[in-house]
């Protein structure tokens, strides 16, 4: 038994920096749209997960590759906070140190930001505190989502779902095919120290308080038992999330017990501690959709006739790909469009795509497609990404190599 039933144009389902883009796109254009999200901040991981790095939208040689959202973001993610990308980062060359359009972000400072942009849209409904428990699945076609919140539980309607969850949430229970893989143990911490306040003040500078503790599986300062955990750490696994919670924080805590154990002033409880944890779990792969097409290693420089955007590898530089159309319908289900972290990608693909500006940039791609979908009233899955070309076109979006002067390599 359901409280409440509402419909809309479109459903994004998660307020992430993917589907924050969808959303703003679709609102843009002038339709409705419920965004809703687990939390009761929007970012995703960016700031709920503190991953607060806007890596790369050039290809690391002075060219930019990424526009729209992915940009747009990367600038209000310093609005109200610290956070500048290099002002040379064009003249970056072979053998000089790396210098791309990237920065530094408070997640917090990121969150309002976004928080004033989507303000800014009467069209975007934004249900926080929202679960999504189910997908409504109607002859093949998804028809919208049962969510519960602290109304109750309830059926919200659209004609175009989006899964911008980061974990296919909603293709999976809609009955997509997907695949997924496993994950470090990993926690990323704010922290405050005495030495970190002593150098801002000498600078007279506040940035440097973005002091963030990372500690890894594969880092120095992880507690040793915690390596021997046989746990997949799977994000979609009820047990594991709980598990990678719990070993992560207490490796955090047996960072900081064995600091402030030392006897040593710096590092004494009062000089140097914690000050705020991540409230996600900070998984990077979980489950990436079955798509019309696959991105897959080795695709670097491939040309994709249906291309919608361009992305940077963020760990190298001189490696940029195009993102398909494909990549982001499901091979079942009609009606749904995935965007973030779960398209279809795998391998050295999904490192790639994984990351802040991919999921922008399939999110305004997504806000696009279900626009186009409406207005012609058919599915995604029949839209001609010809007709999203001639969008990013008419926004000045480049979605081929050859639009922002690049060619791939002989090599490649």
């Amino acid at each position: 038994m359901t409280n409440f039933e509402k419909k809309y144009d479109v459903i994004v389902a998660g307020a992430g920096v993917a589907g924050v883009s969808a959303a703003l796109e679709i609102a843009r254009s002038g339709r409705s749209v419920a965004l809703l999200e687990k939390t009761v901040m929007c970012g995703g991981l960016a700031t709920a997960g503190f991953v607060y790095i806007y890596l790369p939208l050039c290809d690391g040689y002075g060219t930019q590759v990424s526009f729209g959202f992915a940009e747009e973001l990367m600038h209000a993610s310093a609005r109200y906070g610290p956070g500048a990308p290099p002002p040379d980062w064009k003249n970056s060359a072979p053998g000089k140190t790396t210098k791309r359009l990237m920065l530094d972000f408070s997640p917090a400072a990121f969150t309002l930001a976004m928080d004033e942009m989507m303000s800014r849209e009467p069209a975007i409904d934004r249900w926080y505190d929202t679960l999504v428990c189910a997908s409504i699945v109607e002859d093949g076609r998804i028809k919208g989502v049962e969510v519960e919140n602290k109304s109750g539980r309830g059926r919200v309607l659209a004609d175009i779902v989006i899964d911008a969850t980061g974990d296919g949430d909603v293709a999976a229970r809609a009955g997509c095919a997907f695949h997924e893989e496993g994950n470090k143990l990993t926690i990323w911490a704010l922290q405050t120290s005495l030495a970190v306040a002593r150098q801002a003040a000498a600078k007279g500078d506040a940035s440097g308080f973005l002091d963030f503790q990372m500690i890894g599986l594969e880092g120095e300062n992880v507690d040793p038992a915690a390596k021997k955990k046989n746990y997949p750490w799977l994000g979609t696994d009820g047990k594991s999330v709980s598990r990678f919670t719990i070993e992560t924080r207490a490796a955090l805590l047996n960072h900081y017990a064995k600091l402030q154990s030392a006897n040593n002033a710096d590092t004494s409880r009062e000089n140097l501690y914690p000050i705020a944890l991540p409230t996600m779990a900070q998984f990077r792969t979980t489950r990436a959709i079955a798509g019309r097409a696959t991105l897959d290693s080795g695709m670097a420089w491939k040309h994709f006739d249906d291309s919608i955007g361009l992305v940077a590898d963020w760990r190298r530089r001189g490696s940029v790909w195009e993102i398909p159309y494909g990549a982001m319908v499901p091979l079942t289900v009609d009606g749904l469009l995935v965007a973030g972290r779960c398209i279809s990608s795998h391998n050295d693909a999904w490192e790639v795509t994984r990351v802040i500006p991919p999921a922008a940039q399939t999110g305004q791609a997504a806000g696009i497609a279900a626009v186009l979908s409406l207005r012609k009233n058919i599915p995604p899955a029949q839209l001609a990404a010809a007709d999203i070309q001639a969008e990013l076109r008419r926004k000045k979006l480049p979605y081929h190599f050859d639009e922002v002067g690049l060619s791939a390599p002989e090599s490649s």
